[in-house]
């Protein structure tokens, strides 16, 4: 498929539109130059077309699960134990193994998952956590549009920028 430049190199390019197509799925909204949000909105179009296709391909399977307890901050609970020379040292608390639900993704699915993980970047909030914009695409937008059939994205061209007089342009999801 044939891009805008954009006056970047190719590595360059990608990363601009790979962080505007993360932004605007995380955020629903991004102000941006018309020209890069044509190609955004292009990128975010097949991105959300195939998570709509793939939105409920998956089947959901009792597993046994062995995790490390958590305290009531979500940190690992530790223990402190001794060697066998003596000396005390922390270690994580012994693992608890239960039974629970959980969600695996058809082949198809995962495919889809995999080539949108090219698009999109992995991001922190402000506390540092990490926001799942990938999970927030399949399970939270594609579910919002599934019976919609295309045209996920709206464009709005604001004007022209201040300091160099490009035409800028407000891109956002429907």
């Amino acid at each position: 498929m044939a891009y805008r430049k954009l006056g970047r190199r190719a590595d360059q390019r990608k990363a601009i539109l790979r962080g505007l197509t993360t932004a605007l799925l995380e955020n629903g909204r991004i102000v941006t130059t018309e020209s890069r949000a044509k190609e955004v909105q292009s990128i975010t179009e097949r991105l959300i077309t195939s998570a709509v296709k793939e939105a409920d391909n998956f089947e959901t399977k009792q597993v046994k699960v062995s995790k490390v307890p958590v305290d009531s901050k979500g940190k690992k609970l530790t223990v402190v134990a001794t060697s066998k020379n003596g000396r005390k040292f922390t270690k994580f608390a012994d693992r608890e193994v239960t039974t629970e639900l959980v969600r695996v993704d058809k082949p198809s699915r995962l495919a889809a998952r995999k080539l949108a993980a090219n698009w999109i970047y992995k991001t922190k909030s402000g506390d540092g956590n990490e926001n799942k914009v990938l999970n927030k695409l399949f399970d939270e937008i594609a579910q919002k549009y599934k019976d919609r059939k295309g045209g996920y994205t709206r464009i709005y061209k604001t004007g022209a920028r201040r300091g160099d007089a490009a035409t800028m342009a407000i891109i956002e999801l429907v």
